[in-house]
């Protein structure tokens, strides 16, 4: 996995190990920390992190800037160790208020340390490597939230509030040593200013990519299929044992882990990405039909079915990471990497923060219908990606090769 990327970028994966592992180990146990510990009740967990989502939603854009303007290794270093700062508060965490506050500035800094991330990448790989570099740190990711989540098992096992903070205190020390690796790694020059007149935030009056980030937001909204709609589906809609969960998250990881690179390598001219972005359409079409039909027939059927929506589901994930890797760091201008990827993000904070209620209605409420009306959407918003990357291409001429529309 490691010798297909350049020493900088397997750097870059080991400090997202270290990250997600511990924030993974979090997550797995964040609910009881937050109603056992801190003594807050489930709807007030929900609407504050509801809260903190919409409040973190734009700042993607000014903080991927920031990361332009001073240097993205820098920038990421410090955003990502204050990540840690915010993590350390949740420590200190006993009321509503408390909450709001931590989470907010919590999903503030994080939506900054991906775009600056994003913009690091771009700044010490070449074109070539940095979707190859994307999907590593995609599949190590997957490896981190896996050993966290096995960490944090333990904790959950003995249940105690000492053991929760424990866990919180080691995700803390996660964000650090990260910040470190990253600080460690070679300098990249901050962008150029803009010259007189120019736009400082160009990405605002750049019309094609934002109705990109509106495709990707329609097809990011396949992120929480997994770990909110599946599961609810299983029980309210299928006799399948809920064991059947655990096994298409495992399959999900494991799918990554041994996929998404190969997948990637494969995306990285704009032609392939373009008709990547189509593909994975139709392939979460056919996902979303499996799942619906698995309401119907016997319940081994039903199992079988569901594992194959689970594998085609997974497929479809690493087809639309693949071409929106490429797509948006091709169509990003030099020295703009930070705010156009911050940017880029935006629409993919937004479906996360709408899809919970959106989803549960159309698939939980409604039924196997649902399924087919989600599918659409997502051939729908992957249709005119050759069109939008063509008038991207016309708008703002690029060195890259980009594909006339169909």
């Amino acid at each position: 996995m490691f010798r297909s990327i350049p020493a900088a970028a397997r750097r870059i994966a080991l400090a997202s190990l270290f990250l997600t592992a511990g924030y993974g180990a979090f997550m797995t146990c964040s609910a009881l920390y937050f109603t056992q510990v801190a003594g807050l009740s489930p709807a007030k967990l929900g609407l504050g992190l509801t809260i903190a989502g919409a409040v973190g939603l734009p700042a993607g854009m000014p903080l991927g800037h920031l990361a332009d303007r001073l240097g993205p290794r820098a920038t990421t270093a410090w955003l990502v160790a204050l990540n840690g700062v915010g993590t350390a508060g949740y420590l200190f965490v006993r009321s509503f208020a408390a909450l709001l506050v931590t989470a907010c500035f919590f999903v503030v800094v994080q939506r900054g340390s991906r775009a600056a991330l994003q913009a690091l990448i771009a700044g010490l790989v070449d074109a070539e490597g940095v979707v190859r570099t994307q999907a590593v740190v995609r599949s190590v990711n997957n490896i981190g939230i896996g050993v966290g989540a096995a960490v944090a098992g333990i904790a959950l096992q003995i249940a105690t509030p000492t053991a929760f903070s424990v866990v919180l205190i080691v995700n803390v020390l996660s964000y650090f040593v990260s910040a470190a690796l990253f600080r460690s790694l070679p300098y990249v020059p901050p962008a150029p200013a803009p010259a007189a007149g120019a736009p400082k935030r160009a990405v605002l009056r750049d019309a094609p990519f934002a109705a990109l980030t509106a495709i990707t937001a329609v097809l990011s909204l396949h992120t929480v299929l997994l770990e909110l709609v599946v599961p609810l589906w299983i029980t309210r809609h299928t006799h399948v044992p809920t064991a059947v969960v655990t096994v298409l998250f495992v399959l999900n990881s494991v799918a990554v882990i041994l996929f998404q690179i190969r997948i990637g390598m494969r995306v990285s001219t704009m032609a392939r990405a373009v008709r990547t972005a189509r593909l994975s359409g139709f392939v979460l079409l056919a996902a979303c039909a499996l799942f619906s039909f698995s309401a119907f027939g016997p319940t081994a059927l039903s199992i079988v079915l569901l594992v194959a929506a689970g594998a085609v589901l997974a497929l479809g994930e690493m087809l639309v990471s693949a071409a929106v890797w490429t797509i948006t760091f091709k169509l990003a201008p030099p020295g703009k990497q930070g705010q156009y990827q911050g940017f880029s993000m935006t629409g993919y904070a937004a479906a996360v923060m709408v899809a919970p209620t959106l989803l549960t209605f159309l698939m939980i409420e409604w039924g196997s219908p649902g399924w087919f009306v989600l599918g659409a959407a997502f051939v729908l918003a992957s249709l005119p990606t050759g069109a939008v990357v063509a008038w991207a291409a016309r708008k703002n001429p690029q060195p890259a090769e980009v594909p006339a529309a169909s």
